[in-house]
């Protein structure tokens, strides 16, 4: 399994379709954090990426910061750090009374578009969103910027999931048995190939986790690490699974991710260690053993030299919900 496909395997994906428009120019909306959004779309979430999906015609997606994005037919812009952001026929449209309306639709699980705006040019899409466990989407999300997008039109996979989410919405509309299961499956097929076409167009020249992941030798070593959490792994044995020498496979994966495969084994294997001291009442021991330590010494030893305390006083410092709505933002890529 590639490291993309073993990361996004463990971190549990749901998702979901959740608003549907057609709006005629001028319209504009706001839409706060996710993380204000989890209770209404996904109560119990620890993290939302928001998504819109447009169908036709144009959009504009406007952050705080001032950056903007113009949307076309085809185009997904996702906000995988679920930042509050404006969506707008053109820029410098005002907000109107639209978010009440739409406030109330979600409330009511209505997928049936909803129509409004000015009587101008028409934009059809569709919202939609993914939950997932921060720290453990860490890898990927910490790689992402604030806002990005993909158009899905440019081969016939991409088209084959618009028109079958474009049919499961009308029959979600028409509150047809099993379709909203269903969506949701295609939401998170949708999800996952828009941040394959990312991960594709990204720069020769790029660094960090997604582009190693891409990378024919950095990702499979890491594929191979991520599958194979506890395994007793020497950068000789790595190297051979690779076809590549020792120093080839250290200077190559550093290039990449700043750090070399075991150093990078190790603090992986710790903070899967924290989430699972955070979330389980398993024992120490048994938490160590999971990640590759053979001793409970062991484990305890390297534990305190990553995060300053020992596993029993992390755990008690650190409840399940702790970092339930933390926002992973790149300045949090590092493993």
């Amino acid at each position: 399994m590639d490291a993309f496909s073993e990361i996004l395997s463990g971190v549990k994906l749901n998702g979901a379709l959740f608003f549907s428009a057609e709006f005629s120019a001028p319209w504009c909306f706001s839409s706060p954090a996710s993380n204000a959004l989890a209770p209404l779309l996904a109560p119990g979430a620890p993290h939302l990426v928001i998504y819109h999906f447009v169908i036709d015609g144009a959009a504009f997606v406007q952050l705080p910061d001032g950056q903007s994005i113009e949307l076309g037919p085809g185009d997904i812009v996702v906000l995988p750090h679920g930042d509050p952001h404006v969506m707008t026929s053109a820029p410098g449209v005002a907000a109107a009374s639209l978010n009440a309306a739409i406030l109330s639709k979600i409330k009511a699980r209505d997928l049936r578009p909803m129509q409004d705006g000015g009587g101008g040019e028409s934009a059809r899409y569709v919202c939609g969103y993914m939950s997932c466990d921060p720290f453990l989407s860490r890898p990927i999300l910490g790689g992402l910027p604030p806002v990005f997008k993909v158009n899905i039109r440019t081969d016939r996979s991409g088209l084959w999931l618009e028109n079958s989410i474009l049919h499961l919405v009308e029959e979600a509309a028409s509150g047809r048995v099993g379709s909203d299961a269903m969506l949701a499956k295609l939401s998170e097929a949708l999800f996952v190939d828009t941040l394959r076409r990312y991960v594709a167009s990204l720069p020769a020249q790029q660094i960090g986790w997604l582009a190693g992941a891409r990378d024919p030798i950095v990702g499979k070593s890491l594929g191979l690490l991520h599958s194979r959490i506890a395994h007793p792994w020497t950068i000789a044995e790595l190297a051979d699974e690779v076809g590549i020498s020792r120093t080839a496979l250290v200077e190559r994966f550093t290039r990449y991710l700043s750090e070399p495969p075991m150093t990078y084994l190790t603090r992986w294997r710790l903070q899967l260690a924290a989430r699972s001291l955070e979330n389980t009442p398993r024992g120490v021991a048994e938490i160590g053993a999971e990640v590759g330590y053979e001793s409970e010494a062991a484990f305890s030893r390297a534990f305190k030299r990553e995060f300053g305390q020992p596993p029993g006083r992390y755990r008690l410092n650190h409840k399940s919900s702790c970092n339930r709505d933390a926002k992973v933002t790149p300045q949090h890529a590092g493993l």
